[in-house]
């Protein structure tokens, strides 16, 4: 269904005219709550540190997850102590709770076991992101930065800077608001914000005539695979070639991962399915005898049951992102202007 959804976001027909009043209404949507937060009417919380958003203005996956991952570095390895909150998409517990390596995709969801699992950073998920910097804030009080992921349209949370993820492939689709488009947001809303972060560089030429703020471009880079029951076993593509294999994906934009697995030079199966998918040995019966490849965010979601089932061959991808200019000194700089103002 989200495949189907995407190539139809990327052009018009008689479907798009139908579905146009829906997405006038959505704007009107949009735009009434912005003014209620901004006359008061709606309350927004400010913490007492700076808080930085990642997030995006269209559906499906962008690449936010390795750039929170990358940020979350780079700013510890500049002296500072950044906590790290999520809505927890895919799993089932309102929160605000702590997210652990082993803790269970079911309950906190997948990208934020993913997080936790590449950084050492605290991370707490809730359907209130508020309420889950807060607990953060309590049980965490050293921390000094907090990153959101994702988070653009929750309001509440107030922000110091904001960074939106465009996927370099998709764009915008065809420009149009939910649910004649891909887009929560118009495309102007980039203006509003501190940083572009495309992934690829198909949509940068074109994104600098059209928008205001500094624009870097994302590469997620990977070329080894990790075994899912054995973390010490590595292997190169060349591993794989001549091998009958599958890939997976339950992630926002699977194409990208399989476009990944293309370029490395594997000829293999594909498979896709919803974002968030939590997989089980139901899922994967049907490959028995091949080689699975899947992406470190369906990988944290067969951890639990792999070692059951020792019959499957079954390999991460872990990839890591690489930002294009200097996105770090740009950030440290308005963070130095935050702790000014504050």
């Amino acid at each position: 269904m989200a495949d189907w959804l995407q190539k139809k976001w990327t052009g018009y027909s008689v479907w798009h005219v139908v579905l146009l009043p829906l997405s006038l209404i959505f704007f009107l949507l949009v735009i009434l709550r912005k003014f209620l937060f901004k006359v008061g009417l709606l309350r927004r919380y400010q913490l007492p540190i700076p808080v930085i958003v990642i997030g995006n203005i269209t559906v499906g996956g962008t690449g936010k997850t390795p750039l929170v991952v990358w940020l979350s570095k780079a700013l510890s390895q500049s002296g500072f102590k950044p906590g790290i909150v999520s809505r927890g998409y895919g799993g089932d517990h309102q929160g605000p709770i702590a997210v652990l390596q082993d803790s269970l995709p079911q309950e906190v969801g997948d990208e934020p076991i993913l997080i936790a699992s590449r950084t050492a950073c605290p991370i707490f998920v809730g359907v209130d992101r508020v309420g889950a910097a807060m607990a953060l804030l309590k049980a965490h009080p050293e921390v000094d930065v907090l990153i959101s992921d994702d988070g653009l349209q929750h309001h509440r949370l107030g922000r110091d800077i904001e960074i939106v993820v465009v996927d370099g492939q998709r764009g915008f689709g065809n420009a149009l608001l939910l649910p004649a488009g891909p887009l929560r947001e118009g495309v102007n809303r980039l203006n509003s914000v501190d940083a572009v972060v495309v992934t690829g560089a198909e949509h940068v030429a074109s994104l600098h005539q059209k928008i205001l703020p500094p624009i870097f471009s994302m590469q997620l880079l990977g070329d080894r695979f990790v075994s899912l029951n054995d973390a010490e076993v590595v292997q190169s593509a060349e591993f794989f070639k001549g091998k009958a294999l599958v890939a997976l994906a339950g992630i926002g934009n699977p194409s990208r991962f399989f476009e990944t697995l293309a370029h490395l030079g594997l000829v293999f199966e594909s498979q896709s399915f919803p974002d968030h998918h939590m997989f089980t040995t139901q899922d994967l019966n049907s490959f028995s005898g091949k080689t699975i490849l899947m992406t470190e965010k369906d990988a944290v979601k067969c951890v639990g049951f792999a070692k059951d089932i020792p019959q499957f061959d079954i390999w991460v991808l872990p990839v890591s992102a690489m930002i294009e200019a200097d996105l770090t000194g740009l950030i440290l700089q308005k963070l130095a202007q935050c702790s000014v103002r504050k």
